[in-house]
């Protein structure tokens, strides 16, 4: 029903009356009454009377469309060419014009026929079928275009009227058919600007960066091929524009009709729509293309957002496994080692990281549309960062105090060891002599200096200074050397007291003892004196 409506209510345009027009029984030639009246004119036509009533109707129609509003409320002017015919050729005529004018009238100019019979007989019947005609307006009898050019201007008459205007008929379809092509050209770019313009606006953003680089990619040459269609239109428009100034360009004596400067008018007025479309699907089509592009931007963000995180919770999985702190150096060594491994390992997806946050913010900060999801991304990949780096550092900070504790654990064991050896070799027979007690002595005293030398002075202070990062397992091998420092601390103090005591002895002078009065020296040998 709406099809048959839109049907029904379309004006008519010179392409569908193509054949009726080109009979030529009725023109609209352009001139225009001294009032700004159009003018339309019945040339001459043999077969007048045989054209079907609907014929007739369309062309009379079509032509009183063709004027501006403001000309056609003025009325319009007829002129009916019939001097080569007969009364009842004039009579039919203004009866059926009579009937069918379907535009305001203003006069009606009748040539009547040039033979004197039947001018006569014009001259009776007017009088005598006036009022038949139901016509509201005066109408003119003319025996001649002399007569005719005391109401008209001849400037406004075409030659067969005696006048000076130049009218081509099949130009002047050519033309009408070519501006109504025009005009249909402009409305149906605009209609196929408005339905890309709505299905743009409907589409749902893909999610993935496949379908959105197929979606930009897919709009774009519709765009392109969009474009190409409104330069072709406003070449077709400029084009049709110069031929109708052509007679002006042509003659600079040349001047337009009033209907040929509706005509310019029509064609400049449908060129700046034209420009006015453009204009608006252009600031759409920016807008459009600048969001399917952030949208690429944004699944790209996402994409490399998802494999670097993965990598990076891979890399921290990795450090927390890293919970050992080792319980010697050997092993301590080995895990700093694995952790120069894993910061070296992740010294990439780190910089990757970096970089996609960089990234992000430069989007932020280009106003781009997805804000809200883009910033927290930022912030993850940061922290994320941040803890990888800090815990690194931590990691460290610990195993190289492990190293330190487990470094200065072996020391000391070996310490206590050498201490222990240089104990035993120092044989008991040396010492009895004040010399040999005091080489001993020297000797304990220049290794106790090498305490000092490994921190291991005060024993207690060491241990504290590690109890943080101690584990139980280390704790308890931390307090066994400790203690064999102590005990031989104690040994040494010991020896060391012996020592002093056997050089203390060996410096007192030695007292001659008399021989007993009682003793004989017959008796054994003398009494043998044993040592301390």
């Amino acid at each position: 029903t709406d099809e048959i409506m839109q049907q029904e209510i379309r004006p008519l345009v010179a392409v569908d009356i193509i054949e009726q027009l080109h009979r030529q029984f009725a023109i609209l030639s352009g001139g225009r009454g001294k009032d700004g009246a159009p003018i339309i004119t019945f040339p001459e036509c043999a077969g007048f009377s045989d054209i079907p009533d609907e014929d007739f109707l369309n062309v009379v129609t079509y032509l009183t469309s063709i004027p501006s509003l403001e000309a056609a409320s003025i009325g319009f002017i007829i002129i009916i060419d019939r001097r080569r015919d007969k009364w009842s050729a004039v009579k039919a005529s203004l009866t059926r014009i009579a009937g069918a004018f379907p535009g305001n009238l203003q006069l009606v100019f009748v040539l009547r026929p040039s033979r004197f019979i039947q001018r006569t007989i014009a001259d009776i019947g007017i009088k005598l079928y006036r009022d038949d005609f139901k016509m509201k307006v005066p109408i003119i009898m003319l025996n001649s275009v002399s007569d005719l050019h005391g109401y008209i201007d001849k400037s406004q008459l075409t030659r067969e009227l005696g006048g000076t205007l130049e009218y081509g008929h099949s130009q002047w379809i050519h033309h009408r058919t070519a501006i109504e092509n025009f005009a249909m050209t402009v409305k149906t770019t605009a209609q196929m600007l408005q339905t890309f313009g709505t299905d743009l606006a409907e589409t749902e953003l893909p999610n993935d960066v496949k379908c959105t680089e197929e979606l930009l990619s897919a709009h774009t040459d519709h765009h392109s091929k969009l474009k190409d269609e409104l330069k072709l239109a406003v070449k077709q428009g400029a084009t049709l524009l110069t031929c109708i100034r052509e007679p002006v360009t042509r003659s600079a004596n040349s001047k337009l009709s009033p209907d040929e400067l509706e005509n310019v008018a029509t064609v400049e007025r449908l060129l700046a729509q034209l420009d006015e479309t453009e204009k608006a699907f252009d600031q759409f089509w920016t807008k459009h293309h600048l969001k399917l592009e952030q949208c690429l931007q944004l699944r790209h963000f996402e994409h490399d957002f998802r494999e670097v995180k993965l990598v990076l919770d891979n890399l921290m999985e990795a450090q927390a496994s890293f919970a050992d702190i080792g319980d010697s150096v050997t092993r301590v060594e080995n895990f700093l080692k694995e952790q120069k491994q894993l910061e070296e390992k992740g010294q990439e997806p780190l910089e990757k990281a970096q970089s996609l946050a960089l990234h992000g913010e430069q989007l932020i900060q280009n106003n781009h549309y997805a804000v809200d999801s883009i910033r927290p991304k930022c912030v993850e990949l940061r922290r994320i960062c941040d803890d990888f780096t800090n815990e690194t550092k931590k990691k460290y900070d610990i195993l190289g105090k492990s190293l330190e504790l487990h470094k200065q654990l072996d020391k000391a064991s070996q310490w206590c060891e050498a201490g222990i050896y240089l104990l035993a070799s120092q044989a008991v027979d040396k010492c009895q002599s004040q010399e040999g007690a005091e080489t001993a002595l020297v000797e304990i005293e220049k290794f106790l200096m090498t305490a000092k030398e490994h921190q291991l002075s005060n024993p207690k202070e060491f241990y504290n200074q590690f109890d943080m990062i101690l584990t139980p397992e280390i704790k308890a091998n931390a307090q066994r050397i400790v203690q064999k420092l102590e005990d031989v601390q104690e040994m040494f103090d010991k020896r060391q007291v012996s020592l002093k005591k056997l050089a203390a002895k060996q410096t007192r002078p030695v007292q001659p003892v008399a021989p007993h009065p009682e003793s004989s020296p017959k008796r054994g040998s003398p009494k043998t004196t044993r040592p301390a």
